[in-house]
């Protein structure tokens, strides 16, 4: 079985994250892992750059912790890929399979509301996951979902009460849409709780595991740091 990391934020890109990519490279090649998506947040959330920098900077600098973490994970034998973490109020998305390159050929991405950005993205070939629907925290002022706009729903995201992971779940059954999971790990080694998906062959890049998602061919697990079960 093949275990993937789909949500991780490093620094520095992401302002609220406590570690570096390597740091978490070698955390999770450590524990087996065959591969982690640097989810960071976008230039529209928790990014560590001001807004007032022009858009194509922005965008340089968003990408640049994955484009270290390719050279690193070559080195350490650790698969990278790369996915984004929008935001729209603490209502967030995992948006994967669009590349730096698509990213600053749009910016009038940055101008669409969000239902027409959801599907202007599905229409580009993105795989949108509504990330920890139901998190109750102070920066958010109320829970909205957009069941008609994602594939799948974050069931269990190790940031997140369990009673909101529980509600993801209810969610995602409702609707039928396609059960996720990931660490949201700002922290490296010191998460506690880890997620993310299994698959019974590797994922060997961005479309091979956009397939591999709408086929079913991937399952959401969740487990114990064993680092810190070894040593609490």
């Amino acid at each position: 079985m093949y275990l993937y990391e789909t949500h991780l934020h490093t620094a520095p890109v992401s302002r609220c994250a406590r570690r570096s990519v390597r740091d978490n490279l070698t955390f999770y090649k450590s524990i087996g892992y065959d591969g982690v998506f640097i989810t960071n947040h976008f230039i529209d959330g928790n990014i560590n750059m001001d807004a007032s920098v022009p858009y194509a900077e922005r965008i340089h600098f968003y990408f640049s912790d994955y484009e270290e973490g390719e050279k690193i994970g070559k080195e350490l034998g650790i698969k990278v890929f790369c996915g984004v973490e929008m935001s729209n109020g603490g209502t967030d998305f995992l948006v994967y399979g669009l590349d730096k390159q698509w990213y600053l050929d749009h910016e009038e991405l940055q101008q669409m509301p969000y239902s027409a950005r959801l599907t202007y993205l599905k229409e580009n070939g993105a795989l949108i996951i509504q990330a920890h629907p139901y998190r109750e925290a102070g920066y958010i002022d109320h829970i909205r979902l957009f069941p008609r706009h994602v594939e799948g729903v974050e069931i269990f995201n190790a940031g997140t009460q369990e009673l909101a992971n529980k509600m993801a779940e209810h969610y995602a059954a409702m609707y039928q849409l396609q059960p996720f999971a990931g660490s949201d790990n700002h922290v490296a080694e010191d998460q506690k709780m880890l997620g993310g998906i299994r698959c019974q062959t590797p994922i060997s890049d961005m479309a091979d595991f956009i397939q591999k998602f709408r086929n079913h061919a991937c399952a959401p697990f969740v487990k114990e740091n064993p680092l810190l079960a070894v040593n609490p």
